[in-house]
């Protein structure tokens, strides 16, 4: 799926004022669906209700794993019209359960004060190896359904900074990384899809970071993760078609919980874009008993 077919699987179908509907394209071919689509699907339902105003938060919690194979409905309630702020909530549901919802809130541009922390140092992405290619050489032995599974069209393209993690047998790191990531293909002029395709980029690789100190990944038998909740708060407008760098650390990792804080900024002039707060399910599985 590249960028341009990820910005027409979003479009929502409207059904009702305040009731919409999406779906997950088939080529993903995924067990579940990706937590950043329904993301970038409320978020884009919160805004067919919103007018003149651009999001600058979004709370939201992972409820139950979303099925790929039908279509999600996305109900808004239209929480608050405010003189400066509008908050939303938007509730996504499938076999009659919610399995997601999201609160937001959106601004009339306003001046005020300004400053930001300074963005790390980092190679530059020319420098760093795409992911894709990293995973097919850590990849090459693994089944022929998880190489093809590589091989499909990315919308966005990531670049892991010292390489991803991927094989059978990770090396522990420190819990902070970072990635350099941007939108493939031309996402077009309307500043708020480049807002929802960042949203949903945002919750790629944030998770692994909490991951990284234990020497696990996704393909350690046993190893089980889901994003449970994600925040994320817009400072400033950008283009997502220019490089970002994502830079990620895990605070903490307790109870079977992985805690995760991102900070997003703009490789042309190292402006912070975005933060992003998000806890994640990582528990290993004990073995059935024969």
């Amino acid at each position: 799926m590249d960028t341009q077919t990820l910005c027409k699987t979003l479009d929502l179908e409207r059904l009702e004022v305040n009731l919409f509907r999406g779906f997950t394209p088939e080529e993903e071919s995924r067990e579940r669906i990706y937590g950043g689509q329904v993301i970038a699907q409320s978020l884009l339902a919160a805004y067919e209700t919103v007018e003149d105003r651009v999001c600058h938060s979004l709370h939201c919690y992972f409820i139950r794993p979303g099925d790929p194979n039908i279509p999600i409905v996305f109900e808004v309630d239209r929480s608050r019209d405010g003189g400066s702020f509008t908050t939303r909530r938007v509730i996504a549901v499938q076999h009659g359960q919610q399995i997601f919802n999201l609160a937001a809130s959106f601004q009339v541009e306003e001046e005020g004060f300004e400053h930001q922390s300074e963005m790390p140092a980092a190679p530059p992405p020319e420098a760093v190896e795409d992911d894709i290619a990293v995973q097919r050489r850590l990849l090459a032995d693994a089944p022929a359904h998880m190489r093809a599974w590589l091989d499909r069209p990315q919308p966005i393209e990531m670049r892991t900074v010292g390489g991803r993690i991927d094989g059978p047998n990770p090396e522990k790191r420190e819990p902070h990384q970072q990635v350099w990531f941007r939108a493939k293909d031309p996402i077009g002029p309307d500043p708020h899809m480049h807002q929802v395709i960042l949203a949903y980029a945002s919750d790629m690789s944030l998770l692994g970071t909490s991951i990284r100190p234990h020497g696990v990944n996704w393909q350690t038998p046993g190893m089980q993760t889901a994003s449970l909740d994600h925040a994320m708060w817009f400072h400033r407008p950008t283009d997502f078609n220019e490089w970002h760098l994502y830079h990620q650390e895990s605070p903490s990792s307790s109870g079977g919980r992985g805690f995760n804080l991102g900070y997003i900024y703009r490789a042309s002039d190292g402006a912070l874009v975005a933060s992003c707060a998000q806890e994640g399910l990582m528990r290993m599985r004990k073995p059935r008993k024969s």
